[in-house]
Parts: C-alpha cells; sequence; structure tokens
C-alpha cells in the first residue's frame, strides 16, 4: 500500500505511559525518539502536556504526563539523525493550562492533540483555537466514538468542521470494539459531517483488529496513521508500528531501527509491565467497554486469567 499524502504518527510514549503512569526513563525516550527520527516517521508524540498540581505530580504521575520544554529538548537534542519528525504532545480537555505554551517559534512542540469525549467538542475546540493562534499544527481526537449517542456525535462533527483551526480530525476506536465495518462507517458519517477536515485513525487492539483496522482506515482514505513500537499502549495496546512501515512501502520508511529498539528495550521492558491481546481484554472490546475493569481484573495477579468468570462479572453488570 503506497499513497503519497499517508503520514505515520508514533504514539509510543503517550499511549505506553498510560500503563505505568508514564514512568518511562529518559533513555528510554532518547532510544524512541531516535528510533522513529531513523525510521523517517511524520510525526512522534512525546507524551501529555498536563497541568502539574500539588496532588498531580511529576513524581507520582511521571515527567511525560507534563512534557516540560525541558525535558523534550534534552530528548529531542540527544538525535543527531539528519531527519527529525514533527514533535506533538496531548492536552485532554480540563486538564491544562493553555496559557503556559509558548508560541510554536519559541519551543520544541509542533503539534498539539487535544483529546475529548462528545460531550466536550465545544471545549475542544476552544482549546485548538489557542493553539492555533500560537502556531501550532492541530489535531481533535474525538474519544470513545463508539459509545456516543449518534445524534450529538454528528451535531459535534458539524461544529467540528466549521472550526478552520482544526487540521485533523481523529477517529478513535477507545475501547477496541471496531470492526472492519464500523471504521467504514464511522469513516463515512466523519466525511459526510465534517467534509472540510484530513482525518486520522486511532486503533487499540483489544479484539486484535488494531492493524487490519488501520488497514481499512487507509483503503476509505483516511491519511494520518497512529501507531505504536511493539504495540504498546493501554490494556490491549495499539497498532505495530513496525507492522504498519512494512505494509505501507513508502520507500522513505525504514523498519530496521524500530526493530532495533524493540531488540534492545522493549523486550526487557515487557518483564515489567504487560500490554498486548489477551482474552480479559478480548471481552471488553468485545462488549465495546472502556478497559479499565479488564486493567483492574489483570492486576490481580491470582486470578488475572480467569476469563470466564471476568466475562460473566461484565455481562451482568
Amino acid at each position: 500500500m503506497f499513497r503519497k499524502e499517508l503520514k505515520v504518527l508514533d504514539c509510543t510514549i503517550r499511549d505506553g505511559g498510560l500503563i505505568n503512569n508514564y514512568q518511562f526513563s529518559k533513555d528510554f525516550v532518547k532510544a524512541v525518539y531516535r528510533a522513529t527520527c531513523d525510521a523517517a516517521v511524520d510525526v512522534v508524540e512525546l507524551g501529555k502536556k498536563l497541568e502539574e498540581s500539588d496532588e498531580y505530580t511529576r513524581e507520582k504521575y511521571g515527567a511525560w504526563n507534563f512534557c516540560d520544554d525541558d525535558d523534550l529538548k534534552e530528548v529531542i537534542d540527544s538525535c543527531d539523525s539528519e531527519y527529525r519528525p514533527l514533535v506533538a504532545v496531548m492536552y485532554d480537555v480540563g486538564r491544562v493550562d493553555v496559557s503556559k505554551l509558548q508560541p510554536r517559534d519559541q519551543g520544541p512542540i509542533d503539534m498539539v492533540r487535544v483529546a475529548c469525549y462528545v460531550h466536550q467538542i465545544d471545549a475542544g475546540i476552544d482549546l485548538i483555537k489557542r493553539c492555533k493562534d500560537l502556531g501550532y499544527e492541530t489535531t481533535i481526537n474525538i474519544m470513545a466514538a463508539s459509545a456516543a449517542i449518534e445524534t450529538e456525535l454528528v451535531e459535534g462533527l458539524v461544529e467540528i468542521n466549521k472550526a478552520d483551526e482544526v487540521d485533523y480530525l481523529y477517529l478513535v476506536d477507545s475501547f477496541g470494539a471496531f470492526y472492519s465495518e464500523q471504521v467504514t462507517y464511522y469513516g463515512e458519517m466523519y466525511k459526510k459531517y465534517a467534509p472540510d477536515k484530513e482525518l486520522g485513525f486511532h486503533a487499540h487492539n483489544n479484539q486484535q483488529l488494531a492493524f487490519s483496522n488501520t488497514q481499512q482506515a487507509i483503503i476509505d482514505g483516511v491519511n494520518l496513521l497512529d501507531a505504536t513500537i511493539n504495540g504498546i499502549g493501554r490494556g490491549a495496546g495499539n497498532c505495530n508500528l513496525e507492522l504498519l512501515l512494512n505494509f505501507l512501502k513508502n520507500p522513505k520508511f525504514n523498519v530496521r531501527p524500530v526493530y532495533k529498539v524493540i531488540q534492545e528495550h522493549f523486550v526487557p521492558l515487557r518483564e515489567e509491565i504487560e500490554w498486548g491481546f489477551n482474552d480479559i481484554y478480548g471481552i471488553s472490546g468485545h462488549l465495546n467497554q472502556h478497559p479499565r475493569d479488564a486493567m483492574k481484573f489483570r492486576a490481580d495477579k491470582e486470578h488475572k486469567d480467569n476469563c470466564y468468570d471476568f466475562y460473566v462479572k461484565s455481562i451482568e453488570a
């Protein structure tokens, strides 16, 4: 599959941080950044940029939940690769202070991605407008579209289409519940009610469909694709970057650095934290449920594989 308009966004640190409170070492983040540079990925998302408080501290919630400019600059400056991807961070509506964001030409960030639920779309658009005023490329990522009331989603899409400041509109399979039919269905809805927006797609792997659903999004004309190294991400994880780069067949991409960082950094990391498909996450995806209950269930080491118990508990809840 080759289409020159296709771009790849690596969200390894941002989505992967959801399973370890963003407690990645700087050496690990530098290794990931180096791999994305050498692989010629278009955009790398290095975490969230949330507001720190007395309760919500870097020590407890990790540096990459806050993405201070100094931390980002240290990572970026550690790589001498000729190719540099755009650097992105994510804002969660209601948990940020945009007044602390410097103009794009004065800091290390190129793109701000705003994550919001359907009922927060107006607030998300407001955040994006302020980021665009500062010169940033922008995306709006509507979370849990599969659980939204469709009429409310449509109203939100119409409002997004009016906002010139939104560069990319993301279809997000937050619960890993989509089959290819849903990717196409929602994609057509997004195109109908927000026809002026470029689309992005972010998949989760609860039913082992993140890669194939990303392929379907490509077939349906989506041009910005999210993936993570080794599929790391919340719960069952995401579309594997290495598989996606192989599939795209764009000669600019180089998958070798990705396999190198997997061997050297991700294989050892699997001894410390868990991600990827198992039947517990498969059940949560099938039932279109947020993975928080599945993650909590997996934390009980003695009973974490009791898929029948989890299934009965889930359908009776």
